[in-house]
């Protein structure tokens, strides 16, 4: 998770400190990843699907002369998928040395976290392994599971 300093603080400890995170829903949830690794949210277009890949690997899609892959998020975790609606997007994330789009019901909003709301994720969360989250943040009374990509997407990355 990026954290960003504010203010005249010093160290990451102090109340200074956010994480600056793109808010998504999936189901009746909301979910956070780090805005620095959004590279531009688009609505969904034609996905080109091929065989044998994971149950939740849509296809690929063709982005302005890019080939990427897309990941259908509630799908990997073993959440009910949701029907498409206005509001879908796909989230082009680039990380190191891979590019990847998720599929998200809608983009909420950006947010910059303080740290001092962010808790440790416990081992199991709503059928969730914990292992794919950073952290839980309290914000506005909702909470926000802050996803952590690398755990994710690791086996990917080059």
């Amino acid at each position: 998770m990026e954290l960003t300093q504010q203010g005249n603080s010093a160290e990451w400890g102090t109340e200074g400190a956010t994480a600056q995170s793109i808010l998504f829903k999936m189901g009746n949830e909301y979910y956070g990843l780090p805005i620095s690794l959004v590279r531009e949210i688009i609505k969904p277009l034609p996905v080109t699907r091929f065989p044998k890949s994971p149950p939740y690997v849509e296809g690929v899609i063709d982005l302005r002369g890019r080939i990427l892959p897309i990941i259908n998020l509630p799908k990997m975790f073993g959440l009910e998928p949701s029907m498409e609606t206005d509001d879908t997007r796909f989230v082009d994330l680039q990380l190191e040395g891979l590019s990847i789009g998720i599929i998200v019901e809608a983009v909420s909003e950006v947010l910059n976290i303080p740290q001092k709301l962010i808790e440790p994720a416990p081992p199991i969360i709503a059928g969730v392994d914990g292992k794919y989250l950073q952290g839980i943040a309290r914000m506005n009374d909702k909470l926000i599971m802050l996803l952590d990509v690398d755990e994710i997407f690791g086996q990917w990355k080059k």
